[in-house]
């Protein structure tokens, strides 16, 4: 009987949760593990909360497993911080080698490796995007998680945002009390947006920062499409769909004796934008063609 540890950064109820569980369950069942035969799977969901992510993972590896399977950059953040060397495989961590996590992508050498959930350079987009969709706008919130990657997105976006006129201002992800002052605040004067990057925080609080940008008619752009399936305007994120099953190969090879080290870390190759007509009427916005025409699904 082996032993895999799976750690989630979002409630056990939501739905994105539930549908990753299912898919990995189902992926390492196809590979020959089946649940009560050969292996046992320990949960754990600390719901973005620091304090709770180091009592989990302590939690987690004094379970002694044989590899764990990391959701997002806060879980994997406090696994390492443990101290202990069990195998991780990783899903949805922004920039792995720039936190530290990995030598490179390539060889990441030591016990961790995974998928990474966006291509840093490709952070740009969000304001490109923005500007496009609503192109008065000089000042904009970015929110981020700056512990798990973050930092390496907001380093990508302000790059380019004074040629483009604009001026950006982080955003603590997961603080709900910091969010809404930001947007308050942002909202009192005009030409303002809002671009949300990949973070357990953002998934977490996704509602909320969703009901502001819509209360105070804000234009945002989102990391992937369940932010737009909740009333967000637009996203530009990694096609989601089917992303679980790589990582239940490399669990299983880690289970057959493959080192983690040796499997390289695997970044999208599939991106889609997302448009919400509905909300761009509803924030009297007038869609340009080119952002229709590239749009992979608009939600009328």
């Amino acid at each position: 009987m082996r032993r895999i540890g799976v750690f989630m950064a979002w409630p056990s109820d939501d739905p994105v949760t539930q549908a990753n569980a299912a898919e990995l369950l189902q992926a390492l069942q196809e590979l020959g593990w089946t649940v009560g035969r050969n292996v046992q799977i320990e949960w754990r969901w600390c719901v973005a909360d620091a304090a709770r992510a180091r009592k989990d993972a302590e939690d987690l590896v004094a379970l002694a497993p044989d590899v764990i399977v990391a959701f997002s950059g806060a879980t994997l953040a406090a696994l390492v911080r443990t101290g202990h060397a069990v195998p991780i495989v990783f899903f949805g961590v922004v920039d792995p080698v720039g936190a530290g996590y990995v030598t490179s992508l390539a060889r990441p050498g030591g016990h961790v490796t995974g998928f990474a959930s966006f291509d840093i350079s490709a952070s740009v987009k969000w304001l490109q995007l923005l500007k496009e969709i609503a192109p008065s706008v000089t000042r904009v919130l970015v929110f981020r998680a700056a512990a798990t990657g973050g930092a390496s997105q907001f380093g990508a976006i302000q790059g380019v945002a004074p040629a483009m006129g604009v001026e950006l201002r982080p955003v603590d992800s997961s603080n709900r009390d910091e969010i809404e002052r930001a947007v308050g605040e942002l909202a009192r004067n005009p030409n303002g947006g809002l671009i949300v990057t990949g973070s357990a925080g953002a998934a977490v609080n996704r509602e909320l920062i969703v009901a502001l940008a819509v209360k105070h008619r804000l234009p945002a752009v989102y990391p992937d499409r369940r932010f737009i399936e909740s009333g967000g305007l637009i996203c530009y994120g990694a096609v989601r769909v089917g992303q679980v099953h790589p990582i239940a190969g490399y669990v299983d090879r880690i289970l057959i004796g493959e080192k983690p080290g040796d499997l390289p870390v695997q970044a999208p190759t599939k991106y889609e934008t997302v448009l919400n007509l509905k909300t761009a009427k509803a924030l009297g916005l007038d869609v340009p063609a080119t952002v229709l025409a590239r749009a992979d699904q608009v939600i009328e």
